[in-house]
């Protein structure tokens, strides 16, 4: 049974692994001008190394996201790990293009399964469905540490005469560091209705499409992916060789944009402490519906400018969202109900990226996939507004409090900072 160190160390582990996959993830609208002009490609073919890793990612959540409940967090976590790091490391014999894009897809084959995981560890280290969106934020956090980071890294590599596929091979590194220390880390015991549910699998998972809940956060998910993948995929093609007055912002838009994106999670979880997760939520999405406008109606310049703010808005929308989506389902589904939210995540993460490209082919010009993130904006901000007005969750999560976590006694050292 895990202790209050226990849980300290599981928190310190959680962050550690979303800043590792974050470091490759998010480094991909760096790599994808490169790729274009190593391989000769489109837009919509360099975009692969995005849908690569996403698409592999929406088919493990599905598909075996139910192994978190299953057979426990610990040996689901560990199985991810093993198997990005591996597909990471194989960076290092490769040259291909579509050698990269296999690799890619395996090690979001790993991602899918060990972030799965980890997001249901999350609610058996959490004291109420409160906490546990304050964790979440915390953790996408590091997120956003590991997104600068690798974009960081990336540039480092290029300017040393290096290539970026060894960004890759750090991250494999890294995941051995983590696959022995979550190897020796105790776990706390499974939430006891787990027991009960020995036929978890895929079947039961997608029954879990037909709860409005799941299918409205789902939505909520997708509609903030489409608009912060437009910046961190496309911005850096569509500002490229812009020297206009904010042409500094121009060069740095996707660092400053992870920069202000990682603050901001840090400060959402005090926010959300303070004020009705609802209200945040409003606020946020409408804020980054306005720099996207900004973006649309404006120059390259304005764009260099509007889009890295966007950042700071979306910093609470995606770890908020998600973590309500999970707290609305008892502990027991948590592993399953991760799995389907990823995947409706990285669906997104792959189609709205993809339509994007095509966009930008067909009409020679890469601001038209701002036109898109805008739309999926304001659907979001109107679904935000709705939500906060009708609060259609308030009676499924405080049931989910009275029922299904362990008393914030519990946890409340495990809360406290690492020494």
């Amino acid at each position: 049974m895990a202790n209050a160190g226990d849980r300290r160390l599981l928190r310190v582990l959680t962050y550690l692994m979303f800043a590792m996959f974050a470091m490759t993830t998010d480094s991909v609208g760096v790599i994808i001008p490169h790729v274009i002009e190593r391989y000769s490609l489109g837009m919509t073919a360099g975009g692969a190394f995005q849908y690569a890793t996403m698409g592999g990612i929406a088919l493990a959540a599905l598909g075996l996201g139910f192994m978190a409940d299953r057979v426990g967090r610990k040996v689901t976590i560990i199985i991810g790990l093993v198997l990005f790091g591996l597909s990471s490391a194989l960076f290092a014999v490769g040259e291909e293009f579509l050698f990269f894009v296999g690799l890619l897809f395996v090690g979001g084959l790993g991602i899918g399964v060990f972030k799965s995981g980890a997001l249901a560890l999350i609610g058996d280290i959490s004291g109420s469905t409160r906490e546990h969106s304050a964790t979440m934020n915390t953790v996408e956090g590091f997120f956003g540490i590991g997104a600068i980071v690798g974009p960081a890294i990336v540039a480092w590599l290029l300017q040393s005469g290096a290539d970026w596929k060894w960004l890759y091979v750090v991250a494999a590194v890294m995941c051995g560091g983590l696959v022995l220390a979550s190897s020796l880390a105790r776990y706390p015991a499974r939430p006891t209705v787990v027991e009960a549910r020995p036929s978890a699998g895929v079947g039961e998972t997608l029954k879990l499409m037909g709860d409005p809940h799941a299918l409205g956060f789902g939505l909520g998910l997708m509609l903030y992916v489409a608009a912060e993948a437009a910046v961190y995929v496309w911005a850096p093609t569509y500002l490229a060789g812009y020297e206009g007055q904010w042409g500094w912002f121009a060069v740095y838009a996707v660092s400053i944009f992870f920069v202000l994106r990682a603050a901001g999670r840090f400060l959402g979880a005090w926010l959300l402490s303070r004020l009705a997760w609802q209200s945040v939520l409003a606020i946020c999405s409408g804020g980054m519906f306005v720099c996207f406008a900004i973006a649309v109606f404006g120059d390259r310049g304005a764009a260099a400018l509007a889009l890295p703010a966007s950042g700071l808005f979306m910093s609470v929308l995606y770890p908020t969202i998600n973590s309500k989506g999970i707290s609305c389902f008892d502990k027991g589904r948590h592993g399953q109900i991760a799995g389907l939210l990823l995947f409706f995540t990285c669906v997104s993460a792959v189609l709205a990226p993809l339509a994007m490209g095509l966009l930008g082919d067909a009409f020679d010009d890469p601001k038209y996939s701002l036109y898109l993130a805008a739309a999926c904006a304001f659907a979001l901000t109107l679904l935000a507004v709705w939500n906060a007005v009708a609060d259609p969750t308030r009676t499924r999560l405080n049931r989910r409090d009275e029922e299904d976590y362990v008393s914030p006694e519990d946890t409340a050292s495990a809360m406290a900072p690492p020494a």
